[in-house]
């Protein structure tokens, strides 16, 4: 009888739904788009130097590339919601070290950071698996990128806006939103996903599978084409808005395009609408080569700044449509029974493109001035149009006479 008196919501685990990720996901890019054009600015200002920012943003991939590595041994011994709740409250410590500042915390606040995002980037991604429908991945993953557009369109602009009117002021709103997604995860009481039956056998483990990713040109070449991909975001994040700054104009240039940039997402639907009239191959070699002379023209027109920043903001629009194309052509290499290995093995070209693009940069400003990074970006682009020459003329395209994908696309 006294269960009567207990409220339904604190009675039963509701089944999550999909717009109940896509708030999660939101919440999350809020908390990152405010986090992205006032990061780079505040790390070069403590620092002083583009190689500086090089080499903290090439230790902070390294740490997000192993502390990711961690996160799937962890839980087995750390419940999921624990983690996801310890990914939560890094947003939280973060932002207190960039509000305490100096040249201790500020790079230790962009570390944290990298933590927390692929801590709760894992552990997201483990709960939609467990709650979506396999028919319903598509409709989550539209509906993620609508209530992140918002935030992605708006938070560059508001975070350099906020840094304008007091420097910590960014990183505190990115704190309370942070606090905020901690309080809807345990509001929406995802708990710690499905129970799943012990099976017959060990799971595989995806390394052993790198031996068949390597046996595979095409994987090679999508997951190639992913990791250039991200480079050049990497480029425009960070190293755009300096190359303003040492440029002399402001500083919120850089969070004006990218809030710009990111706004394209809302026109994913008709850019994938134009896509599909081309072949995938198509759409890879005019995106990877459209972009690549932007940015080769950027790091020419340098001594013009404002011409540059035009180039590298053109450039970045087929950045968005890689978004969209880019990782077609491994995902429609893959053999079904490879999928979950393969997939795996493919989302590390986000950790992989964290630590190459920084490193990179490291190198390339000891011997020339910024604008060089945006050209070595651009070669690195011209050599994905190549490698997608070669790709099948019809990959993506139904069988004329069977209504259906080639074999092994």
């Amino acid at each position: 009888m006294a269960n009567k008196y207990i409220p339904l919501l604190l009675r039963h685990s509701p089944v999550p739904k999909v717009q109940d990720f896509a708030l999660l996901a939101g919440l999350d890019a809020g908390v990152r788009g405010i986090l992205i054009s006032v990061m780079p600015l505040t790390v070069y200002e403590v620092l002083g130097s583009a190689e500086s920012v090089s080499q903290v943003y090439f230790f902070a991939g390294l740490a997000s590339l192993l502390f990711g590595l961690m996160v799937p041994w962890a839980t087995r011994f750390i419940p999921r919601r624990w983690m996801y709740t310890i990914g939560a409250v890094l947003y939280v410590v973060g932002a207190g070290l960039a509000v305490h500042g100096g040249p201790v915390a500020v790079p230790l606040a962009l570390l944290v950071n990298a933590a927390a995002t692929v801590t709760t980037f894992v552990c997201f991604n483990a709960y939609v698996l467990d709650y979506i429908a396999r028919s319903n991945l598509g409709k989550a993953q539209s509906m993620n990128m609508l209530y992140a557009a918002a935030p992605w369109a708006i938070g560059p602009l508001l975070g350099v806006w906020l840094r304008e009117w007091w420097a910590p002021l960014p990183f505190l709103v990115a704190g309370g939103l942070g606090a905020t997604l901690l309080a809807t995860f345990w509001v929406l009481r995802l708990g710690n996903g499905k129970q799943i039956s012990r099976a017959g056998r060990p799971a595989a483990n995806p390394l052993a599978f790198i031996g068949r990713f390597a046996a595979q040109p095409r994987l090679i070449a999508g997951w190639m084409f992913a990791v250039v991909r991200s480079c050049g975001w990497w480029v425009y994040v960070v190293y755009l808005p300096i190359f303003c700054i040492e440029a002399g104009l402001s500083d919120k240039v850089g969070g004006i395009i990218l809030s710009l940039s990111n706004a394209l997402l809302f026109l994913t639907p008709f850019i994938l609408r134009a896509t599909t009239r081309l072949t995938v191959r198509r759409s890879v070699i005019w995106s990877f080569g459209l972009c690549a002379m932007g940015f080769l023209a950027a790091a020419v027109a340098a001594p013009l700044p404002w011409m540059a920043v035009g180039l590298m903001l053109a450039g970045s629009s087929l950045l968005v449509v890689l978004d969209v194309v880019g990782g077609l052509p491994f995902l429609m290499a893959v053999k079904p029974s490879e999928r979950t290995e393969m997939a795996a093995i493919y989302s590390s070209f986000r950790d992989v493109s964290g630590i190459l693009t920084p490193g990179a940069a490291w190198l390339v400003l000891l011997v020339a001035p910024l604008p060089g990074v945006f050209a070595v970006a651009g070669v690195a682009m011209l050599g994905c149009v190549a490698v997608a020459g070669k790709l099948h003329p019809r990959l993506g395209l139904p069988r004329p006479s069977h209504g259906r994908l080639l074999a092994g696309e």
